[in-house]
């Protein structure tokens, strides 16, 4: 038991099955609910943390996502594992949104978490929270950026890891999860093949599986995207939000945080519409949406290069499609070609290098507006989740090497102009 000071005042109360509605107990290690296999979410006790969590009160605290500790899983301080994940800056790309024609548009900028994407959020929570249940082994499939994530947050909390990635993952993402010190597995094969592989590690090991939504915590982290989106605003919430999805744990966190921030005072009811991007070589989020299902089936032949988003076939399916209905919103697939197009250009246009998975999300807009999806004069709230160096590495037309003799540097340049 947790000395007093020690305490977070975290009011985290049950585990609750997403689609069985049953209650576990929330202090003893689970993966997915018994009765179904689908996702288990977190509940807390929202009226205790309503007297605690306060406007006021958090004008006064620092420590990223941290400051929201009332309705964070993590019970002792101690068992905190941090990088200083969240609090990230929501920018107004002013040249991009002219050029858009969107002038109320925001970039959310997850790639300054420190491990370069917003993976950060929900490995931080879940790897503190696995540690205080007394985990001391974890494993997870990944296609790049959760991989690293994962790596990095074990290594600072003192536990294993194991990641298994497909082989064509982006190299950035592999070293990365070889620095930290993680047993890298690479598979020939999807994500979706590497979360076999990943369960059989576990059921052969004994290591956790942290896979997306097959433990309650990491949504957890990701949800303070929600909460920091509502401060940001003035405690309001955008038009609408667009965001690449391939898990969709992002999507699944933001409505719950805004959900909680209602019932302790912090919003009103209303709410953003929701919009999920997937590339047209894996949409299998877009294809649901459009025909009224309420689960995605498997995409075949999953394609694409933004490894974020080749997510063939999502836990959380019923979750993510249930938001886009209950918003308002929809789900879009992007030409594969657009994406790399639109990288390069909102580069340009001054809103950074965004990662491809970002990328997809930027360039629905246009056809968005187009289609009168979006306004000009609306919110609109766009996901960067991850920077554009840990995208997949790619060739590119390098420029010629200029001589090292001052003396050829006139006729060099002059070749170049």
């Amino acid at each position: 038991m947790a000395p007093p000071g020690d305490k977070t005042g975290s009011t985290l109360g049950f585990l609750q099955g997403s689609i069985s509605g049953r209650r576990y107990e929330a202090d003893e290690l689970r993966g997915t609910d018994p009765a179904d296999g689908r996702t288990l979410l977190a509940r807390y006790d929202l009226d205790a943390a309503r007297g605690r969590l306060t406007r006021e009160a958090l004008a006064r605290r620092r420590g990223g996502l941290w400051r929201w500790e009332e309705l964070l899983p993590v019970r002792s301080r101690s068992f905190i594992t941090t990088l200083g994940e969240g609090g990230t800056p929501l920018l107004g790309p002013a040249r991009l949104a002219r050029t858009l024609g969107l002038h109320g548009l925001h970039i959310k900028a997850e790639s300054v978490n420190p491990t370069g994407s917003f993976k950060a959020r929900g490995m931080a929570v879940a790897v503190s929270r696995a540690v205080e249940l007394g985990v001391t082994h974890v494993v997870a499939p990944s296609a790049g950026n959760a991989a690293g994530a994962l790596a990095a947050y074990a290594a600072a909390a003192g536990v294993r890891a194991t990641v298994v990635m497909p082989s064509d993952a982006p190299i950035a993402n592999q070293q990365e999860v070889m620095a930290c010190g993680a047993r890298l597995i690479l598979l020939d094969g999807l994500i979706s093949d590497c979360g076999k592989l990943a369960r059989f590690i576990s059921e052969q090991t004994g290591a956790v599986d942290m896979a997306t939504l097959r433990e309650p915590y990491r949504v957890e982290g990701k949800k303070t995207l929600g909460f920091e989106l509502a401060e940001d605003l003035g405690w309001t919430l955008p038009d609408a939000v667009v965001y690449p999805t391939g898990g969709g744990t992002g999507l699944i966190g933001m409505w719950k945080a805004f959900d909680e921030l209602e019932a302790i005072g912090l919003i009103s009811s209303e709410r953003p519409r929701m919009y999920a991007v997937q590339s047209d070589g894996c949409a299998p989020i877009v294809r649901a949406h459009e025909q009224g299902a309420q689960f995605a089936g498997p995409w075949s032949g999953a394609a694409t290069r933004a490894a974020g988003i080749r997510v063939p076939s999502a836990l959380g399916d019923h979750l993510i499609l249930e938001i886009l209905r209950r918003s308002g919103g929809g789900a879009i697939a992007v030409p594969e070609t657009d994406i790399e197009a639109m990288q390069g250009y909102a580069a340009r246009e001054g809103a950074g290098y965004l990662s491809l998975e970002s990328s997809a999300a930027l360039a629905a807009l246009p056809a968005m507006r187009e289609r009168a999806i979006i306004d000009a004069g609306e919110r609109i709230v766009v996901f960067d989740t991850g920077a554009g160096f840990k995208s997949e590495a790619r060739r590119i037309d390098a420029p010629p090497v200029i001589p090292n003799d001052a003396n050829a540097w006139p006729a060099a340049i002059a070749r170049l102009e």
